[in-house]
C-alpha cells in the first residue's frame, strides 16, 4: 500500500490548486480519485453471456455468509435481470447448510435442487447442471463447502467442482469484518482458483474500506457485490467511487437514490403525493413511511449513505437504532382508524389508552405526534413530482469529485 501513499504525494506536491477548491477540498479530491482507481474505477457486473445455464460457483470460508449470499444473489438476478435461477448446495459435510439453502431459496422464490450428504459434491454438481438444462434455467448458483481454515482437501474439492462445471463466474465470498485475514484468505483462494470476483459480506458503514482496498490490491480481482445486512434483499453492486466517498465521509447519495427507487412502492408514493397536496396526510400514511424506512435498512442504513456523517462522533452514531421506529409503528397500530385519520382527536384518555395498548408511555405518544406534525410541514416542501429525488441528487453537488 506504500504505492498508494506515494501516488497521492506525487499528485499533491507542486500542484496549482483550482481556485474553485480549497486546499483541503483538493486534497480530498486527489485521495478520492486515487482510492477509486485502486478499487477498480467502475462497477464490474457479472459476465453471464454464455450458453444457458450460466454457472456461478461460490467459494469461501465457513461463517462468511456464503449460503445466505447465494439466496441474495438469486433474488437480485431474478428481480433486476429477470433470470430463472436454480441453486444447489454441494456442502455434504453440514446437513444444516443444505437445509438452510432450501429455506432461503424458498424465501426468494428460486428453484432448489435437492442434494444429500451421502452424495459426492462432484455428482451433485453434475446432476444439478443437468436439471438446470432440462428446466431451461438461465443461471445455476452452486454453494460449496466451507472450512474454518484453508486446507488442501477443501481446495482440491473445489478445484474438481470448477473443472466439472466450468463456471462463467467463480466468486469468493468473504467476511469484511475479519480485516487483514479477509485479504489473506482471498489471496489463498485466488492462487488456487481462477476467481472472477469477490463478494464482501457483513459490511458495516465504511468498515469495508480497508478490506476492499487490501483484497483488490493483493488479488487484482474486482469486488462485485457488498452484503450490507441480514435481510435477503441486502446485496448491493460494488461501485468503487461510492465506497471511496463513504470512506472519506462524503456519503453515498447515488446508492440511496437507487434504493429508494427500487424499494418504494410507486403507486403508494403517487397516492401519498396527492394526499399531501390536498393536506390529507394522516397517521396511516405516516406509518407507511416508517415501514418503508425499515424496509430500507432502517435509520442506520440510510444515515450511512448521507453526506457529512463521517463528521458525527461514533458514540452518537452508535446510539442510532430502529427502536423508535418500531415503537412509533406500534403506537399507530394501537389507535382506532378514526384517530389515525384525525390525530387532533388524540387527547387525555385516548393518549393513555393508545400508550397502554402499545406497552409504552404517554411521553412516547407525545413524541410521535410532534414528529408527525414536523413530517407534515416537511412534506409540503416536496409535493411536486420528483422533488425528493431532486433534493437528494442536489446533495452530491456539495462535495468535490
Amino acid at each position: 500500500m506504500e504505492d498508494f501513499v506515494t501516488n497521492i504525494k506525487n499528485k499533491l506536491l507542486g500542484q496549482v490548486i483550482d481556485s474553485k477548491l480549497s486546499p483541503s477540498q483538493f486534497f480530498v479530491k486527489v485521495v478520492n480519485d486515487e482510492l477509486t482507481q485502486l478499487m477498480g474505477e467502475k462497477n464490474e457486473s457479472l459476465q453471464l453471456r454464455v450458453q444457458a445455464p450460466a454457472v456461478i460457483l461460490m467459494a469461501g470460508l465457513q461463517g462468511s455468509g456464503k449460503t445466505t449470499t447465494v439466496a441474495k444473489l438469486a433474488r437480485l438476478l431474478q428481480e433486476t435481470q429477470k433470470k430463472k435461477v436454480m441453486v444447489v448446495s454441494c456442502d455434504v459435510y453440514r446437513p444444516a447448510a443444505i437445509d438452510q439453502l432450501k429455506v432461503v431459496a424458498q424465501e426468494v422464490g428460486a428453484e432448489f435442487f435437492s442434494s444429500s450428504v451421502q452424495d459426492k459434491p462432484e455428482y451433485i454438481a453434475k446432476a444439478a447442471l443437468d436439471a438446470a438444462k432440462r428446466e431451461h434455467k438461465d443461471v445455476l448458483i452452486v454453494d460449496t463447502a466451507g472450512r474454518l481454515h484453508i486446507d488442501a482437501d477443501m481446495m482440491q474439492e473445489i478445484k474438481v467442482l470448477h473443472n466439472t462445471l466450468k463456471p462463467a463466474e467463480t466468486l469468493f465470498v468473504v467476511d469484511s469484518m475479519t480485516g487483514q485475514d479477509a485479504a489473506q484468505s482471498a489471496q489463498a483462494f485466488n492462487a488456487a482458483l481462477p476467481l472472477t470476483g469477490v463478494i464482501l459480506t457483513k459490511v458495516d458503514g465504511d468498515a469495508s474500506g480497508g478490506a476492499a482496498l487490501s483484497i483488490r490490491y493483493l488479488t487484482g480481482k474486482p469486488i462485485k457485490f457488498l452484503g450490507v445486512g441480514e435481510k435477503l434483499d441486502a446485496l448491493e453492486s460494488f461501485y468503487p467511487d461510492r465506497v471511496a466517498s463513504r470512506i472519506l465521509g462524503m456519503g453515498d447519495v447515488l446508492s440511496l437514490i437507487e434504493e429508494i427507487e427500487r424499494k418504494v412502492d410507486k403507486q403508494k408514493a403517487e397516492k401519498l403525493a396527492h394526499k399531501i397536496a390536498k393536506k390529507q396526510f394522516d397517521l396511516e400514511d405516516f406509518r407507511d413511511q416508517l415501514k418503508q424506512m425499515t424496509n430500507m435498512g432502517g435509520l442506520a442504513g440510510m444515515i450511512d449513505k448521507l453526506p457529512g456523517m463521517g463528521a458525527i462522533p461514533k458514540e452518537a452514531l452508535n446510539k442510532v437504532n430502529d427502536k423508535q421506529l418500531i415503537h412509533s409503528i406500534a403506537l399507530i397500530n394501537s389507535m382506532t382508524s378514526k384517530e389515525r385519520r384525525f390525530p387532533q382527536l388524540i387527547q387525555g384518555s385516548r393518549k393513555r389508552r393508545i400508550a397502554n395498548g402499545a406497552g409504552l408511555q404517554i411521553q412516547d405518544i407525545n413524541r410521535l405526534l410532534k414528529q408527525f406534525q414536523q413530517m407534515q410541514k416537511m412534506l409540503k416542501k416536496f409535493t411536486g413530482k420528483g422533488k425528493m429525488m431532486q433534493m437528494l441528487r442536489g446533495l452530491q453537488g456539495r462535495f468535490p469529485h
